[in-house]
């Protein structure tokens, strides 16, 4: 196999691993052309550093950690400015389905309470609901594989809680009620 020049072998690796781009500027910015903005600063910054990477790392964890410390410092710069909240149910919705017309109410309240999370716990979740490991979050993220699972663990607990009083409620054969909905996945 034929070795690639760096500039065709980071383009061909960022092909590879787009779907990181667009879920990580989704779930930072609402507007179409913030979002367009934060992907080329992320791909910029992907750029300078990767003579800096490491192949004895995936490549998709070591993008990950740049795309959220990039969007990380673009919200809070476009916040500075708007002080607007991202409607996650907008953005991730994007991500899990570019053309869908319809989503649960159930789907839309979860990222609705997503989006309200600070900046480090919503970067958790996004992780963590692509499918990451713990040791992969924490990797990302330059926290321990512990602060990873209790995090992870107190945000799906006030997600339950939240969800719970904002969410359709049934009950069960004893009267208690009890919630069902997109919470027993996670």
């Amino acid at each position: 196999m034929t070795a690639l020049d760096p500039q065709d072998r980071f383009l061909t690796l960022l092909e590879e691993h787009d779907k990181i781009l667009y879920k990580v500027a989704s779930s930072y910015c609402r507007n179409p052309e913030d979002r367009r903005d934060l992907i080329q600063e992320i791909v910029v910054q992907l750029w300078r550093s990767f003579g800096k990477f490491d192949d004895s790392y995936r490549f998709s964890t070591w993008m990950y950690r740049i795309a959220i410390n990039v969007a990380i410092s673009f919200y809070r710069s476009q916040s500075r400015r708007t002080r607007d909240t991202v409607p996650v149910e907008e953005s991730i919705l994007e991500i899990a389905d570019p053309g869908a017309a319809e989503t649960s109410d159930d789907i839309r309240l979860l990222h609705h309470f997503i989006g309200q999370l600070d900046e480090l716990n919503r970067a958790l979740m996004i992780l963590y609901l692509d499918g990451n490991s713990y040791d992969t979050i924490a990797e990302i993220l330059g926290i321990s594989t512990t602060n990873v699972a209790t995090k992870i663990s107190r945000i799906k607990e006030r997600l339950r809680r939240d969800f719970a009083g904002g969410g359709r409620m049934k009950g069960n054969d004893h009267g208690a009620a009890r919630h069902e909905g997109p919470l027993e996945r996670i």
